[in-house]
């Protein structure tokens, strides 16, 4: 009789050890799945901080899109902007007024 206790209090060691094992690993595993998962802290705080510079680059290229329309807005038809007309003559074509002497 007395055997049967010894081995049913084993079987209930190992049972018990078993389960605090088996707990322990899903708790591990889901922590682990928190912090680096698809979904997890790690990943979010990388999607905050790619959004910032997203957004930034979506601000610098707006201030860029304005500029290019006000400069276009300057040379069109309708509007004529003859200082920019120049600027952008001697730029673009390397043109020259006759009195202008070139330093180099």
């Amino acid at each position: 009789m007395r055997q049967g206790r010894v081995t049913r209090t084993r079987r209930a060691g190992i049972g018990t050890l078993i389960y605090f094992a088996t707990t322990f690993a899903l708790c591990v595993y889901f922590t682990f799945a928190a912090v680096q998962g698809d979904f997890g802290l790690f990943r979010r705080v990388e999607l905050a901080a790619e959004t910032k510079a997203l957004g930034a680059e979506r601000d610098r290229l707006n201030e860029d899109i304005a500029r290019i329309e006000n400069l276009t807005r300057r040379l069109s038809d309708d509007y004529l902007d003859l200082d920019l007309l120049d600027q952008q003559a001697r730029e673009v074509l390397g043109l020259l007024r006759a009195d202008e002497i070139v330093i180099r």
